[in-house]
């Protein structure tokens, strides 16, 4: 499996590119996953519902399963967050594995930047960065792309990652 990464500070644009993105690597035929790195608490099942009542009443595991999904909760019930190798173990072969999050991880990533954020450019700190999508043009002697040509971001990725 190939990985490739997208970093970036809060409101950049990361989901929205990477949602774009996928459905020009399926269209070539990829088999394409995600790991998002989540802050803290989050919920993917619904209050009230019989997965999200099972799992707060104890159990460390909930698997849902239906004709059209099936979903694996894991609570870790104060034992340590899954290192990335590990949650990379979990995940059903495919070609492409995009990362979300994970800005430590040594990965190759692209940063997604807009200056409206507010924040500073990442990859002057972060050598796995390969290359810059933003809104404007910055200062940088990586590749740059306009945010909004996601064809031409999509071709990156794939080369980059050798596909």
């Amino acid at each position: 499996m190939k990985i490739f990464g997208f970093a970036g500070w809060s409101g950049s644009g990361k989901t929205t590119l990477i949602e774009k993105l996928i459905p020009l690597f399926v269209a070539r035929g990829l088999k394409v996953s995600l790991i998002k790195h989540a802050h803290h608490t989050f919920d993917v099942d619904q209050p009230g519902k019989d997965s999200y009542r099972h799992r707060h009443a104890g159990c460390t595991e909930v698997l849902v399963s239906s004709s059209r999904r099936w979903a694996l909760v894991h609570e870790l019930r104060g034992a340590q967050e899954p290192g990335f190798a590990e949650l990379i173990e979990r995940l059903s072969p495919c070609d492409l594995v995009l990362v979300e999050g994970f800005k430590r991880e040594r990965l190759p990533k692209l940063e997604v930047y807009r200056a409206s954020t507010g924040e500073a450019l990442l990859h002057a700190q972060d050598t796995d960065i390969v290359a810059v999508a933003s809104d404007q043009r910055i200062d940088t002697k990586l590749p740059q792309f306009d945010l909004n040509d996601v064809p031409a971001i999509a071709d990156f990725v794939l080369k980059h990652a050798g596909l």
